[in-house]
């Protein structure tokens, strides 16, 4: 008889079961079984200290039995196992001990039961090992039933096997569970668990063992896991012919193991790999049932059965390809997640293989219906939630309400599926961020989603994602168009009934852009006393309420009274030497919806194209209220004749800056502003959508900003002009204090004649010597300073036309032909052009181009 140390480990486990059940070795069969599979497994506990908490229940255990002295042998023990590292996984050692010892009095006798105490003991993790709790019915697998079980088994989707995360749990082998060094300790653990030093030539009946072993990725008796080659492998000990060792190897290859997948869509592909592996699963069930059966009935596992290596490699022929198939696919999408990881599915399926395209897919569907359900709530919702980043529309959290609809979304490209295109996306990504988020969170509409669209707002089954995925151009087009549609409309249409966007619009032009005419001229005629003023004397309320007065002296009062309320007084940044023309600016309060499209930026814009205007309109008033002094004063000046030449300049000057001015003004006014804004108003009466009205606006603020020479290219061109309009303002000063000389002179020589006039009423000489020499003295001096008068107006002239010239060498040499053609109206007789060389030769160049595009 064999000694305890000549038996092999299986017998010396199944003896364990004996003694600890008190059972005879065909009683405890079934508990044998389940422990070499619990051995065998590869499983770890889930946290550190999970040895000490077993170990501790078992002292316990035998505390209660009274018994001291073999719990203290027991502490013992243990404490050596700890500190050898002889055994890799105590606690897997002493949690079988542990159940094992159970009081066989206990009515849990049953396979089941005994499963369900080691299904306990099994962490659930990623490498945990498949585990049947009850024994499934017996099928056969003669061949003439073979066509009707097994093949519509194969012939569909996989194997099913599901943990935490709903992550698939495929089979995965582990090293042994211990070492083979000896040792003393309890119960010779170690030396039960062994494995064989050396085997004998092995039937095909336990090769068919252990085949359906590795076929759920656990290792078998003769068939083991290879770290080095990462497969199963036979032992190079094991006495296999040929042919048996060349089967096993081939159906080896079904023991293979798969990463985790993250996220939404890589969960959905877990899942559809699930599905996949389902009947395979059920398929080794049913081979697994059937050598039970088997052994049951007392058949030798040595002798010749119906399971044979040649009926499992051909049983398992279509299984093996499609697990392939599912192994490259799984390699393929290795680190991928989200969208990226539906364009690697998708890519895979582009193949001419008709069975591995419908099997991918099968696949992309249940892959696809995360990403198509992100999308639904999105375009329908407005509602975003991408825990994982998985959806191509990605969200800035930390942009406030203002910036929503320009920098709180933006396009994830690489989240793209490759069945959506590029145009789709976009249309996606556009009229949901226009549509319902906008309604919901700055409009505060809660009107029901129903009422906006009556499309189906989500892919309510992965069969509705797969008929979508076969027609993108078709129904899924469709889908996306009609959402488009809807949503853009429903908002337009909220904005301007409720928030009365183009009429905000209109009032820009209006005000900030200077289009109502009589508002804008009588708002300067109220402002004129206070804004000729240093800035620094200027209160924003009294510049408020002459607002406020303009607005009732004109047609401003019949505008609607949300539009009114937000017209404001602005003063800018006062530098020293400003007066109050300087630093005044209307303003333009918008909040709410309508800042979606009058943003800062826009607003900004507007400020700045308003100051230009705002100046441009000053000369405009400036050099009418320089007429209105020459055409006054032109008949009471007739009386001294020394001043006609004086006059005649300032006429002439005045004349030249009057048509200058008139001509900036119809460029600005009408081939600027009026242009643009007809084209701006078309685009908004045929917008589809907001995104559409938006950039309207901004290539309206675009244009008028270049066009109006205050963009970077132009800043010489504006620095030139506003010279121009500083000698304007020198030249009113000249007149002015010219005027100011003029008519002082003027009436005191009126007061002279009239004193003399009523003393030869009286009977008197009209005037003494000293009174007439004094009288000629004074008219000699005021003679004496026309000449300066003269030289002023003569040096303001030069200035005024060197600057003019300048202006124009400019704009015939600038890029923007409405520019080039503004110098012709500017010198439409050629007198700057007679007076500059440069202007000679490019205006005759562009005269040149002109006639010959004509």
């Amino acid at each position: 008889m064999a000694t305890l140390d000549q038996k092999s480990p299986n017998v010396l486990l199944q003896s364990l079961c004996c003694r600890i059940t008190g059972k005879s070795e065909a009683e405890v069969a079934h508990q044998f079984q389940y422990a070499v599979r619990v051995i065998g497994s590869n499983y770890a506990p889930t946290i550190e200290r999970d040895e000490f908490l077993v170990s501790e229940k078992i002292k316990k255990e035998l505390l209660k039995q009274r018994r001291e002295a073999d719990a203290a042998l027991f502490s013992e023990l243990h404490r050596k196992l700890q500190t050898q590292g002889v055994l890799k996984h105590r606690w897997s050692v002493l949690y079988l001990l542990l159940s094992l010892s159970e009081d066989p009095r206990k009515p849990s006798s049953r396979v089941g039961n005994y499963g369900a105490l080691f299904a306990q003991a099994l962490p659930r993790d990623a490498h945990s090992t498949p585990f049947y709790c009850t024994r499934p019915q017996s099928l056969a697998l003669s061949y003439g039933e073979r066509s009707g079980g097994l093949s519509a088994s194969v012939g569909t989707s996989g194997i099913s096997m599901s943990g935490p995360n709903n992550t698939v749990l495929l089979p995965k082998l582990s090293p042994l569970l211990f070492q083979t060094e000896s040792t003393n300790c309890i119960f010779n653990v170690q030396r039960i668990l062994c494995p064989l030093a050396a085997v004998g030539e092995v039937s095909e009946a336990a090769l068919v063992r252990d085949i359906l072993y590795v076929f759920q990725g656990i290792d078998g008796k003769f068939i083991k896991m290879s770290a080095q080659d990462n497969c199963y492998k036979i032992d190079s000990k094991v006495v296999l012919c040929k042919s048996l060792r060349d089967t096993s190897s081939r159906l080896a290859e079904l023991g293979w193991s798969l990463d985790r997948a993250f996220g939404l869509v890589g969960q959905s592909f877990c899942a559809s790999l699930h599905q996949e592996l389902k009947e395979y699963y059920r398929l080794l069930s049913v081979l697994h049932s059937q050598l039970q059966v088997e052994d049951d009935q007392g058949v030798n596992v040595c002798t010749e059965s119906s399971l044979t290596l040649r009926r499992l490699l051909v049983w398992m022929y279509d299984p093996k390809v499609r697990l392939k198939t599912l192994a490259a696919l799984v390699d393929f999408c290795q680190g991928r997640k989200g969208g990226e990881l539906a364009s690697a599915v998708h890519a895979y399926g582009k193949t001419g293989d008709p069975q591995m395209r419908a099997l991918v897919q099968h696949i992309l569907s249940l892959v696809s219906h995360p990403i198509l359900n992100f999308l639904y709530r999105w375009i329908y919702d407005g509602e975003l939630e991408d825990t994982y980043h998985e959806f191509f529309v990605a969200s800035d959290p930390n942009v406030k309400t203002d910036r929503l609809w320009h920098d709180k979304y933006s396009l994830r490209k690489s989240m793209i599926p490759s069945f959506i295109t590029m145009d789709q996306a976009r249309k996606v990504y556009t009229p949901t961020i226009s549509s319902l988020i906008t309604i919901d969170r700055v409009c505060h509409d809660r009107t029901p989603p129903g009422k906006i669209t009556p499309a189906s707002k989500s892919a309510d089954t992965p069969k509705d994602a797969a008929e979508l995925l076969s027609d993108l151009e078709g129904a899924f087009q469709e889908k996306i168009d009609a959402a488009y549609f809807d949503t853009s409309k429903y908002l337009l249409d909220v904005l301007n009934r409720n928030y009365l966007l183009l009429e905000h619009l209109q009032a820009m032009r209006r005000y900030l852009l200077l289009g109502q005419g009589d508002f804008i001229r009588h708002l300067m005629d109220l402002l004129k006393p206070e804004l000729v003023r240093p800035a620094t004397t200027l209160y924003q309320h009294n510049l408020t309420g002459i607002l406020e007065t303009a607005v009732r002296a004109t047609n401003a009062q019949f505008d609607n009274a949300e539009i009114l309320k937000r017209l404001d007084v602005r003063l800018l940044e006062v530098s020293p030497g400003d007066t109050g023309w300087d630093v005044f600016s209307l303003d333009y309060h918008v909040d709410g919806p309508i800042a979606t499209v009058f943003t800062r930026e826009c607003m900004g814009h507007y400020l700045r194209v308003f100051n230009f205007l705002w100046r441009a309109k000053r000369m405009e008033y400036t050099l009418t209220d320089i007429w209105k002094g020459q055409m006054c004063n032109a008949k009471l000046l007739k009386t001294m004749p020394e001043l006609s030449g004086v006059l005649h300049q300032c006429h002439i000057l005045a004349s030249e800056m009057v048509h200058f001015i008139h001509q900036m003004q119809y460029y600005i006014t009408f081939e600027v502003l009026e242009c643009s804004w007809d084209e701006l108003w078309n685009k908004v009466q045929q917008a589809q959508d907001l995104d559409h009205i938006i950039a309207a606006h901004d290539v309206f603020l675009d244009t008028i900003i270049s066009r109006c020479l205050l963009d970077n290219n132009s800043r010489n061109l504006l620095n030139q002009l506003r010279a121009i309009f500083d000698q304007i303002i020198e030249f009113q000063n000249a007149q002015d204090s010219l005027y100011r000389s003029a008519l002082e002179e003027l009436t005191l020589r009126l007061q002279y004649e009239e004193r003399k006039q009523q003393r030869e009423e009286e009977g008197q000489w009209g005037v003494t010597a000293e009174q007439e020499a004094e009288e000629k003295r004074r008219i000699q001096e005021f003679q004496e300073t026309i000449p300066k008068m003269r030289s002023q107006l003569r040096i303001l002239t030069h200035c005024y036309q060197n600057i003019v010239q300048q202006f124009l060498v400019l704009l015939m040499t600038s890029s923007d032909e409405s520019l080039r053609f503004l110098s012709f109206r500017l010198d439409f007789n050629e007198h700057y052009r007679a007076r500059e060389p440069r202007l000679r030769a490019s205006l005759g160049a562009t005269r040149g181009r002109r006639l010959s595009n004509i």
